[in-house]
Formats: structure tokens, C-alpha cells, sequence
């Protein structure tokens, strides 16, 4: 077993297991989610036992976005829509959400599966970069990312524009993968995450490597504590998080004040 990082900045040069020199991971990681666009929300299903729909739910709970217009949120790494869609409906479609991914295949997913719930144009649809946000200072109500921080190369830069686009008591909340808590499922998770999960994106996708490295990516990243204690290194206040499943996942929150 491969350490977890001891900070995100060892994430800059982690690939998975594999170590590469900085500025190569970005490209590796747009190809692996090149690779499964088109199959992302069925494997992220099959990876969580459908669990996934549960965490972005509480995220979305815990963020109780107000039922009136003009309250701006921007999710980040959200290509395919599931966090922006339930802000959205949370809000009564009142909320000005916007998706923001910097790979334009699940971007296109995401518009597909936007004008097939009947939203029509009311989400916008940003390619870009989480380490170079293209709006204003103090642009958002709320930064939202699940499951996507941990593929990004500088996540201190990453937090820190989170941080600038953010108004002055706006919320962050981050959704990723976490280290299991309970005695006996560990073990049982994981087996399922590097023996069954390439094997069946191999069988559902095609290709089993992409969720190889997106199986070690999560065993990479920083342990809560540690990623909480980043969080408010960016500025933030009153950090604080909550694990699912028995650790499986986390959901950490903040506030910029």
C-alpha cells in the first residue's frame, strides 16, 4: 500500500502510484476522463453501489441553497451536471448555477443531460481550469466540487481562487473520497476498489486503467485532517467536515468571512 500524501502538494507530482514530473499530470488526467465521459455517472454507480447519490445529496443538504434568484453557485469539476442539477431543483430554480469542467467531453454530457431534465440554457456551462477560474473577485455565493479535487495538480492554488471567488460569507464544500474508519470495511472496500473496479470499467467502459488511477488517486490523497488543515491555509474559517459510510467518503465545509 502506497502512502497517503502528507499535504496536496505532493499531489502535483502523483498520478496515481505513479510519480511524474510537474506539469504532466494534467494531461494524464484529461485523457483518463476522455477515456470514461460518456460512462462516468454508470461507474460512478457501480464503483459506490449507487452511494454516490447519497453523499452529493447530503452535500447539496448541508448547503441548503436559498429558494430566491440571484444567488450565484459555480461547481467545479462537475462536467456531467449531478451537483449542479440538485443545487438547482434545492433552490426551487431559482439560482444562478454554474458548471464549470476543464474537459469538454463531460461538459457536453452535462448540457445533454441538462436539456433532457428540461432546464433548458438556465445552467451555464464554463471549460476552464479549477487552478485559473475566469470570473471576478467575490463572483459566488458557493463553490461546490465533489469527487474532483483530487485530480487537480496545484489544489493549493486551486483553493486559494476558490477562495477569491468567493463573496465575503460565501461557502465551500468539497465532496471526495476519504479513508475507511470501520474495522472489517476496510477490507471488504478495499478488495472491491482494486480488484473488482478496473475489472468491471474494463467490462462496462472498455478500458480498466482510468479507474485504476482513480482508485489510487483516492488512496493518495491527504486524510481529512490533514486536507481540512489545507482548506484553512487558503483563508477559509470555520472549517470543518463530516464522513459518510463509515469514512468511505467526506464532505469538508468552510466559509469565507
Amino acid at each position: 500500500m502506497t502512502d497517503r500524501a502528507a499535504s496536496t502538494g505532493a499531489m502535483e507530482t502523483s498520478f496515481g502510484y505513479r510519480t511524474v514530473e510537474k506539469g504532466q499530470k494534467q494531461p494524464l488526467v484529461d485523457d483518463v476522463f476522455r477515456k470514461v465521459a460518456e460512462r462516468y455517472d454508470l461507474m460512478n454507480d457501480i464503483m459506490s453501489a449507487g452511494l454516490h447519490r447519497v453523499w452529493k445529496d447530503a452535500m447539496v443538504g448541508w448547503l441548503n441553497p436559498p429558494k430566491r434568484p440571484g444567488w450565484r453557485s459555480l461547481d467545479v469539476a462537475g462536467g456531467t451536471g449531478d451537483i449542479a442539477f440538485r443545487i438547482f431543483e434545492a433552490s426551487h430554480r431559482q439560482a444562478d448555477v454554474t458548471v464549470l469542467d476543464i474537459n469538454g467531453l463531460m461538459l457536453e454530457v452535462g448540457r445533454e443531460r441538462a436539456h433532457k431534465r428540461g432546464f433548458g440554457d438556465a445552467l451555464a456551462f464554463v471549460e476552464a481550469n479549477a487552478e485559473e477560474l475566469p470570473f471576478e473577485d467575490n463572483s459566488f455565493d458557493a463553490y461546490t466540487i465533489a469527487f474532483g479535487i483530487r485530480n487537480v495538480p496545484r489544489i493549493e492554488t486551486a483553493l486559494a481562487e476558490a477562495h477569491r471567488v468567493l463573496k465575503t460569507g460565501g461557502r465551500f464544500l468539497c465532496l471526495e473520497f476519504s479513508e475507511v474508519d470501520m474495522p472489517l470495511l476496510d477490507k471488504a472496500y478495499e478488495a472491491w476498489s482494486f480488484h473488482a473496479i478496473p475489472r468491471i470499467g474494463q467490462a462496462v467502459a472498455g478500458d480498466g486503467e482510468p479507474y485504476r488511477y482513480l482508485v489510487e488517486s483516492i488512496r493518495k490523497f491527504p486524510r481529512p485532517e490533514a486536507f481540512g488543515a489545507m482548506i484553512g491555509k487558503a483563508g477559509f474559517d470555520r472549517v470543518s467536515w463530516r464522513g459518510m459510510t463509515g469514512g468511505i467518503a467526506t464532505i469538508h465545509s468552510a466559509w469565507k468571512l
